[in-house]
């Protein structure tokens, strides 16, 4: 299947005047790039958060030990998750009635104001309370927006591809987080190999939040030049707010979609936390810390891609569920083997073997949810379930684990929230059809 590109004129259409994509010719490879470069971006400032979390700690939560200062910072880090559910919701029905550019393009002017406030604010030596409460609303307006780009974008990309590549097409969505930790990572290895512990606390983990504003105006532009996928027969201006109806009638796939998410996120998320665990648990170099983020990012956005082609080929299920079951198997011993080690090499070792496991089963899954609902009802239905996902797993993986190797001196925690994350989540993706055939522009 291949597309075209036709503009709508219909009066009342929420898609006035925007290119649409309908059956027909060949489309540019360049609309996959335009969505994930801003998906990329959204991402990257956001993780950019925890791979500096020892310093914002430092700089925003000042507390009587560095353990206390590292817990709040994580916990900040786990409010942007609140708001996720919240942009899943509005921003993932916006899409379904107006369609999906406008969606995307909101998102972007939402993450271009959290990391502005995140740049800029000053510390708590220098304004005290308000500090910690201005960066808080910072992470909650980046929670708004990310709760509100996965399922645009994933919808975007499957109604994009044609029928026999929607996997590969679709699993560009979770490569382009790889981009994100790969950016980040290599910025802070720059970082903390060229400034001294001194400057990085007091300014140099502002830098990669600076160096994203730089990037967003791109992002931004590469949008408002994409066409829209959304059926002009679905997206009427006098549609309701919302449609509880249709949505109880597809309860029990969200419910899934949750359960899916759970171990795609805990896993993730325990991949972006390796940087501070290797710096305050493993005790290794914080340029050994930050390498490590680089390598996950390199191999994220590989084995992301492949899972998507695998599972044109082979189908979802497998590709979602083998690697699965692979991570309840090796992360425990992984972690061992690390702890054991404490080398860099082992640290590398582990978090690619975690992270190739993790984008294969994550990649397959973003493209099987969003297959499995209805046109109308993609954006919102695979918004609410990544959203609610994520911000209720995602948003206190790092304060449990964080919390669990202070209180139990258990450096093995991680592995632990990983396996039995992973079994609940494997559970849920036997409960999913194959959805490979299934038709996406009805």
């Amino acid at each position: 299947m291949t597309v075209t590109f036709s503009r709508s004129s219909n009066r009342g259409n929420a898609t006035d005047g925007v290119l649409a994509i309908v059956p027909g010719e060949r489309v540019s490879p360049g609309l996959v790039a335009a969505t994930v470069a801003g998906n990329a971006l959204e991402f990257y400032d956001f993780v950019t958060y925890a791979f500096f979390a020892v310093y914002i700690g430092k700089a925003f939560f000042p507390a009587a030990t560095p353990f206390t200062s590292l817990l709040l910072s994580v916990g900040v880090f786990g409010v942007g998750f609140v708001s996720r559910p919240l942009g899943g919701v509005l921003i993932g029905r916006y899409a379904d009635r107006a369609g999906r550019k406008p969606a995307m393009l909101l998102t972007i002017g939402l993450i271009t104001l959290g990391t502005l406030g995140l740049a800029v604010t000053p510390s708590f030596e220098q304004i005290g309370p308000a500090a910690p409460v201005i960066v808080t609303l910072c992470r909650l307006v980046q929670g708004l927006a990310l709760g509100g780009e996965v399922g645009p974008s994933t919808a975007f990309l499957i109604e994009l591809a044609p029928k026999d590549r929607r996997g590969y097409y679709a699993s560009w969505q979770f490569a382009s987080q790889g981009l994100a930790m790969f950016a980040a990572g290599l910025i802070g290895v720059a970082l903390t190999g060229s400034l001294t512990s001194a400057e990085l606390e007091s300014w140099g983990w502002r830098v990669p939040f600076a160096l994203g504003l730089l990037l967003l105006p791109l992002a931004l532009y590469l949008r408002r030049r994409m066409p829209e996928t959304l059926a002009q027969t679905t997206a009427h201006a006098d549609a309701p707010a919302m449609a509880p109806p249709r949505l109880r009638h597809h309860s029990r796939l969200i419910i899934l979609s949750v359960l899916v998410i759970l171990g795609a996120t805990v896993s993730t998320y325990i991949g972006t936390y390796m940087t501070t665990y290797a710096i305050t648990t493993l005790k290794l170099p914080p340029t050994t810390a930050m390498a490590a983020t680089v390598v996950v990012g390199i191999v994220t956005f590989a084995f992301s891609l492949l899972g998507g082609w695998l599972c044109d080929r082979v189908g979802r299920k497998p590709v979602m569920l083998i690697p699965r079951i692979l991570l309840i198997l090796v992360t425990y011993p992984a972690f061992l083997v690390l702890i054991e080690l404490k080398t860099a090499t082992a640290l590398f070792a582990v978090t690619s073997i975690l992270a190739a496991l993790t984008a294969l089963t994550t990649a397959a899954s973003l493209v099987a949810l969003p297959e499995l609902f209805p046109k109308s009802l993609r954006a919102t239905g695979l918004s609410i379930g990544y959203a609610v996902g994520v911000s209720v797993f995602g948003g206190t993986t790092q304060f449990i684990v964080t919390w669990l190797i202070g209180t139990t001196g258990n450096a093995a925690a991680p592995a632990w929230y990983v396996t039995i994350a992973s079994v609940v989540t494997a559970l849920a993706m036997f409960a999913l059809p194959e959805s490979r055939s299934r038709e996406v522009h009805d």
